[in-house]
C-alpha cells in the first residue's frame, strides 16, 4: 500500500533508456530473438539475461508504457518481504521477529531506489532468487538433520536459485558466504563452543558448487562489465582512495539505515575524503567487527547480521569501481537485513531480560514501522519523474554534475531551454570534460538558434567522443545553419562510414546536397534513407522535392501522395501536390 504510487511513476532518463525505453528488443516483449539476444549482449556493461526477459515479458503484458514494469518491480519487493518471513521462520527465529524483520526491509526508504526504477529491476529479481535459494537451503539443512542424510532435492533447488540469481545481478557472488554464517546461526551446524578446522572445512566444501558459480559470475561480470568501459581506471580512482571511500560508504550505510533523511540518487563521489574522515570511519568498521567477533557465542545473532551486512555490500563498496558513484542507496537492498537481523533480535533479548519492558518495545516498534512508512512515501514522492527525483539530489548533494546534466535533460525534452542550458554550464563547471554535458548544450543553444555555442560545444564533445554518430549528426545540422555547407557535409558523411545504416545521416546528406543545387546525388540518398525508413512521411516528401528539380514530376507526385498518405493534412506537402496539377489522395 505504500508504494502503491510508484505505479504512476514515469520512466527516468538515467539507465532507462538502456533497459526499456530506447531498447528495440525489450520493446518488442518476448521473441526469439530477444531471448537470444538478452543471453548474448553486455549491454549496459552487464550480463544479466533473466532482468532482460522478465523487462521483456513486461512489454508483452502491459506495453511499453511505465506502469506496467513498476507494478511488476512492486509485486517483486513484496514477493521478496514475503519469502523474508518465510525464511527467518523457517530458521526457527520466532514469528514476530521474522516479521519485524520483513516489516522493517518492506518499509524502509532506503529500498525505495531498487522498487522505483524500473532499471533496478535486477535487484528486486536477484533478491526473489537469493530468498528462494537460501529457503531452499534451509529446508535442505532441515531435512538432511531429520532423516541423517543428505537431502540433494533441496540442495540443488537452493542451487538452481542462486544460479537464476547471479543471472539477474551478479551482486548476489557472496551469497555462498552466507550460507557459511547461517550455519553458524541460527542453524547450528558448527560448535558454539569449539569450532573445529575440519568441521568448518566440510561446510565450505559443501558450499563448492556455488563458490564455483560465483567465480564464474565474477569473471564474467568483469569481461563485460571492461569491455563496456564501466570499470573506473586506478588513474582515474587511485586504489587508496577506494579504500578510504569503502570505510566511508560503510559508515554512510548504517548513517542512512538509522536516519534514513537526506537520500539522493545519485552521490557524487568526492574523489578525496578528508583523512579524518576515513581514520573516524576505519575505526567504527573495526570497533564493530571487534564487536561482533567478541559476541559470536553470547550474542551470535550480532556475528551473523554484521558480516551479512559487510560481505554482501563487498561487490559494490567500490574496491572495484564501477561509474561515477560513492555509494548507492539500491545496493542496501539484501545487505540491510544483516541490521535488521542484529536490531530485532537484540531488541527481542533485552525484552526477555526485562520483560516488563516488553510493551514499550512493541510500541516503540509500532512508532519506527510507522516512521519507516512515512519517509518511504515522501521519498517516493522525489521518483515521481527525472524532474523531481534530480532537483532533489541537488537539493541534498554538493558538485552533483550528473544530476544538473540530468535535469537538464528532463528541462530540454520539456521545451525549458534557458533553464537546461543553465543547468548543463553547471555540470560543466563541475566536470569540465564531459562530453555527454557537452552534447547537451550543443542541443539547448541550438535549440535557442545560439547556433556558434552549439557548434563549440559539439566539438569540444567530438574530442572525448569522436565516433559518436549522434553528435556529428548535430554538428553538420548546426553548421548547415550557419551556411557551412562543406563541413556539414563531411559530418555526415563521416557519421555514415561509422554507421552506413543510419536512416537520419542519409537524410540530412541529402538535405545538404539539394540545398547546394546537387539533386541527382541528394535524390540517390534520400532513397538509402527510405530504403532503411520507409515509411517515413518527411523523407518521402523530400525525395519529391529533388525529384521536381529533377524534372520528374509524375513520380515526385507519387511520393507526395505517398507522404500524404502517411501523415495525412499536411497543408505544405499539398500545396506542393497541386503545384504539380496532381489530385491529393482521399
Amino acid at each position: 500500500m505504500v508504494y502503491w504510487p510508484a505505479r504512476r511513476c514515469e520512466f527516468l532518463n538515467f539507465d532507462d533508456g538502456y533497459y526499456f525505453t530506447d531498447n528495440p528488443y525489450v520493446k518488442a516483449g518476448l521473441t526469439w530473438d530477444g531471448v537470444l539476444w538478452a543471453f548474448t549482449t553486455g549491454h549496459a556493461a552487464n550480463w544479466h539475461p533473466l532482468t532482460w526477459l522478465s523487462l521483456m515479458v513486461d512489454a508483452e503484458l502491459f506495453g511499453t508504457g511505465s506502469a506496467g514494469p513498476h507494478l511488476t518491480n512492486l509485486l517483486f519487493h513484496a514477493a521478496n518481504a514475503a519469502l523474508l518471513f518465510l525464511l527467518l521462520h523457517q530458521l526457527k527465529l520466532a514469528a514476530w521477529r521474522s516479521a519485524l524483520v520483513a516489516a522493517f526491509f518492506a518499509l524502509h526508504p532506503l529500498h525505495v531506489e531498487s522498487v522505483a526504477w524500473v532499471s533496478e529491476r535486477k535487484d528486486v529479481l536477484s533478491t526473489f532468487f537469493g530468498l528462494l535459494s537460501l529457503l531452499a537451503y534451509a529446508q535442505y539443512e532441515e531435512k538432511s538433520a531429520a532423516q541423517g542424510s543428505k537431502s540433494n532435492g533441496h540442495y540443488s533447488l537452493a542451487l538452481l536459485f542462486f544460479a537464476l540469481g547471479l543471472m539477474a545481478k551478479p551482486m548476489l557472488v557472496t551469497l555462498p558466504f552466507v550460507l557459511l554464517l547461517l550455519d553458524w546461526w541460527p542453524l547450528k551446524r558448527v560448535s558454539q563452543t569449539r569450532p573445529q578446522i575440519p568441521q568448518i572445512a566440510r561446510l565450505a566444501m559443501e558450499k563448492a558448487p556455488f563458490f564455483a558459480l560465483s567465480v564464474i559470475s565474477c569473471v564474467v561480470t568483469f569481461l563485460v562489465q571492461q569491455q563496456g568501459e564501466a570499470i573506473a581506471t586506478l588513474s582515474r580512482f587511485p586504489f587508496a582512495e577506494r579504500v578510504g571511500n569503502a570505510f566511508v560508504s560503510y559508515a554512510r550505510y548504517l548513517g542512512k539505515t538509522f536516519w534514513p533523511a537526506v537520500l539522493a540518487n545519485p552521490y557524487p563521489h568526492p574523489e578525496h575524503w578528508p583523512l579524518w574522515e576515513i581514520l573516524l570511519a576505519a575505526l567504527l568498521f573495526f570497533t564493530l567487527c571487534f564487536l561482533a567477533v567478541g559476541w559470536r557465542r553470547r550474542f551470535p545473532f550480532v556475528f551473523v547480521g554484521w558480516f551479512w551486512f559487510v560481505g554482501m555490500l563487498v561487490p559494490v563498496i567500490g574496491l572495484v569501481q564501477v561509474g561515477e558513484a560513492a555509494l548507492a542507496d539500491r545496493y542496501t537492498y539484501l545487505p540491510l537485513i544483516g541490521v535488521f537481523l542484529i536490531v530485532v533480535c537484540g531488541v527481542g533479548e533485552a525484552g526477555a531480560r526485562w520483560p516488563q519492558t516488553g510493551i514499550w518495545f512493541g510500541v516503540g516498534a509500532a512508532v519506527v514501522l510507522t516512521a519507516c512508512a512515512w519517509r518511504t512515501r515522501v521519498q517516493l514522492g522525489y521518483w515521481q519523474n527525472s524532474g523531481t527525483l534530480f532537483h532533489h539530489a541537488l537539493a541534498v548533494t554538493e558538485d552533483n554534475y550528473v544530476a544538473c546534466n540530468n535535469l537538464g535533460t528532463w528541462l530540454t525534452r520539456h521545451k525549458v531551454f534557458r533553464e537546461a542550458v543553465d543547468c548543463f554550464r553547471e555540470s560543466l563547471r563541475i566536470e569540465p570534460n564531459d562530453p555527454d554535458a557537452l552534447y547537451n548544450l550543443g542541443n539547448a543553444c541550438a535549440r535557442l538558434d545560439r547556433w556558434d555555442e552549439a557548434i563549440d560545444c559539439y566539438r569540444r564533445a567530438r574530442q572525448f567522443t569522436p565516433d559518436r554518430t549522434d553528435l556529428l549528426d548535430n554538428l553538420g545540422l548546426a553548421l548547415v545553419a550557419r551556411g557551412q555547407y562543406a563541413e556539414a557535409v563531411t559530418n555526415f558523411e563521416t557519421a555514415l562510414k561509422l554507421n552506413p545504416n543510419s536512416a537520419t545521416a542519409h537524410n540530412n546528406l541529402a538535405t545538404v546536397l539539394f540545398m547546394e543545387h546537387h539533386f541527382d546525388e541528394a535524390a540517390r540518398q534520400f532513397r538509402e534513407a527510405l530504403r532503411l525508413l520507409p515509411n517515413d512521411p518527411q523523407i518521402t516528401a523530400n525525395l519529391g522535392d529533388a525529384l521536381v528539380k529533377l524534372g520528374q514530376a509524375s513520380e515526385a507526385a507519387r511520393c507526395y501522395q505517398e507522404s500524404l498518405r502517411l501523415k495525412p493534412g499536411d497543408a505544405a506537402v499539398e500545396a506542393k501536390l497541386r503545384s504539380l496539377g496532381a489530385e491529393t489522395p482521399k
